[in-house]
C-alpha cells in the first residue's frame, strides 16, 4: 500500500477542565473503506494475500462487522484506508472480483477505546508529555502516585484516569513531600475516588488488613520480603525491629518461625495483631509497641526468661485449619500438640531492621545487648550470635564504594569491625543517586556482651 495510508485514531485534543476529566470531549468518527460479501467470504478476503496490509489493524477494533443495510446478510471486511485511489492496484483488481462492493463504514471512538497513555498525551501540555506519570502502585484497591510538582495542576485529571482505567481501583492518592516525623508515614491526598483506605493486600499467600494512611506499606518490596523470609529455617527466631504491619513477620511464622515483632506505631501495632490472628500464627508471634532501641536491649533478655513454643510445622491456611478440625471432629481425635520432647526457643538467630532512613542508627543498641546477671546464662543461650539483615540508602552508585559507605556507617555505629557472614544485596533505586541495600551480617560477639 502507499506510504501515505494514515488512519488518525489518536484521541482529539483536550480543552476542558482542569479539576475534573470530561469524558465527553472524546469522541472521534473515522470514516473507512469496506468490503461486502457474504459470511461465507470473510475467511477468504483475511487471509488473502492480495489485501495483505489493506485490512483494518485497529487495536480493539474489529475487522469483520455486520452490515447495517442486511444484519442478518452480508458482512463488512474493514479495510485501512479511506480512499480507494490508496488501494495498490492487487487489491483494487481482487476486491473488485470477489465482493459485492465496497462502501463507507463509520467506526465511533470514545473515551472507552483509548488508553491511559493515549488520554494523557492529550491532556498534558507538550513539555510534559514525556515522562508523563501512567504508572502507579497498588496496594489493595488503592493506587497510589508520587507525582512531580510539574504534574500537580493536572492530579485530578490524572487520578480520573487511573481510576476510570482500572477497574479494581476504587481510590487514587498522591504520596506528598512530608513525613510523619515519628512513625516515617507519607502524607497522602486524595485525588480520585472513594476516600477508603482500609485495604485487604495479599502477598506470599498471606492476607494483610491495614490503613494505608497510617501505616507505612511498599508493595515495591515484596520481593525483598520473600528473599529474607527464604533464609530462615523454619525452627528459627526472628526479632523484627521495625514490623510495622508484618510483611516480614507474618510469612516467616506461616513458614515455623518464632516471631517476635515489633512497632512503635500504634497503627501498626494494631493491624499487626489482626494480621496475625487473621493469618493464624497467634501461637508463634508476640507482637510488641516499643521503641525500636529499648526492644532490641531488652528483647534477647526477654525471650530467654520467657520461651516461645517449639517448632511443629509450617502454620495451616485458614481453609485447611478448617479441613483439619472437621477431620478431627468426624474422627474423634485431639488436635495435634507440640513435640514433647523438642526445646522451646529461647535464641533469637536474625534481627529484622527494615526502616532504610534510620536503621543503621539504631545498631549501638546492640552494645551489651547479652549483658546479663550473674546467674544468668544467656551468654551460654548465645553461642552463635544472631544475624542482623539491616536495610539502608546510600548515594553511592559503584557498588564496591556503596559497601565501603555502608560498611563504615555500621561498624561506627556497632563501635567493632564486622567479622562474620557479611553480604551486601541491592534492594532496588529509589531515585536518583539514591539506592537502598540489605546489608546482612552476624553481630560480633564483642558488641553483643558489651566489650
Amino acid at each position: 500500500m502507499s506510504s501515505r495510508v494514515f488512519l488518525d485514531a489518536s484521541p482529539p485534543s483536550y480543552q476542558g477542565p482542569k479539576d475534573r476529566l470530561d469524558k465527553s470531549a472524546f469522541h472521534k468518527t473515522l470514516t473507512v473503506l469496506s468490503a461486502r460479501v457474504p459470511p461465507n467470504k470473510t475467511g477468504q478476503l483475511l487471509k488473502a494475500r492480495e489485501l495483505k496490509g489493506a485490512l483494518m489493524d485497529l487495536p480493539k477494533i474489529r475487522s469483520v462487522v455486520s452490515d447495517p443495510e442486511n444484519p442478518n446478510g452480508s458482512r463488512l471486511v474493514l479495510l485501512r484506508t479511506v480512499k480507494y485511489s490508496e488501494l495498490p492496484p492487487v487489491a483494487q483488481e481482487y476486491l473488485g472480483k470477489e465482493t459485492q462492493g465496497l462502501v463507507n463504514h463509520e467506526i465511533k471512538l470514545d473515551y472507552d477505546y483509548w488508553s491511559t497513555d493515549d488520554i494523557l498525551q492529550t491532556i498534558l501540555p507538550g513539555q510534559l508529555r514525556e515522562g508523563a506519570p501512567s504508572g502507579f502502585a497498588m496496594t489493595g484497591h488503592i493506587a497510589h502516585v508520587n507525582l512531580l510538582e510539574e504534574y500537580l495542576p493536572y492530579k485530578y485529571l490524572i487520578g480520573q484516569l487511573i481510576l476510570d482505567k482500572n477497574k479494581k481501583v476504587r481510590t487514587v492518592v498522591n504520596k506528598l513531600d512530608s513525613i510523619h516525623a515519628q512513625f516515617r508515614v507519607f502524607e497522602m491526598e486524595l485525588i480520585a475516588g472513594d476516600p477508603d483506605y482500609i485495604v485487604e493486600h495479599h502477598e506470599s499467600d498471606c492476607r494483610f488488613t491495614f490503613d494505608f494512611s497510617q501505616v507505612y506499606w511498599n508493595s515495591r518490596l515484596h520481593t525483598e520480603h520473600e528473599r529474607l523470609v527464604r533464609m530462615f529455617e523454619p525452627d528459627d527466631v526472628v526479632a523484627d525491629v521495625f514490623a510495622g504491619v508484618g510483611p516480614f513477620a507474618i510469612p516467616s511464622a506461616r513458614k515455623g518461625c518464632a516471631v517476635l515483632a515489633n512497632d512503635l506505631n500504634p497503627a501498626s501495632h494494631k493491624y499487626l495483631e489482626k494480621n496475625v490472628a487473621d493469618n493464624g500464627v497467634s501461637d508463634r508471634v508476640r507482637t510488641f509497641c516499643e521503641d525500636g532501641r529499648e526492644f532490641i536491649q531488652t528483647i534477647a533478655k526477654q525471650l530467654h526468661d520467657d520461651p516461645l513454643p517449639p517448632f511443629n510445622g509450617p502454620a495451616l491456611s485458614r481453609t485447611r485449619r478448617e479441613k483439619e478440625r472437621r477431620r478431627a471432629r468426624l474422627q474423634h481425635i485431639a488436635d495435634a500438640t507440640p513435640n514433647p520432647v523438642a526445646k522451646s526457643r529461647k535464641r533469637i538467630c536474625h534481627f529484622i531492621m527494615n526502616l532504610p532512613d534510620t536503621a543503621i542508627l539504631f545498631l549501638n543498641a546492640f552494645r551489651g545487648m547479652l549483658k546479663a546477671d550473674e546467674d544468668d546464662n544467656l551468654l551460654d543461650t548465645y553461642e552463635v550470635m544472631p544475624m542482623i539483615h539491616c536495610h539502608c540508602f546510600t548515594r553511592e552508585m559503584d557498588p564496591e564504594k556503596a559497601e565501603v559507605d555502608i560498611r563504615k556507617r555500621v561498624e561506627e555505629q556497632l563501635g567493632a569491625p564486622l567479622e562474620e557472614d557479611v553480604t551486601f544485596h541491592l534492594v532496588r533505586s529509589v531515585a536518583p543517586n539514591k539506592e537502598m541495600y540489605c546489608i546482612s551480617f552476624r553481630l560480633p560477639r564483642a558488641v553483643g556482651i558489651g566489650r
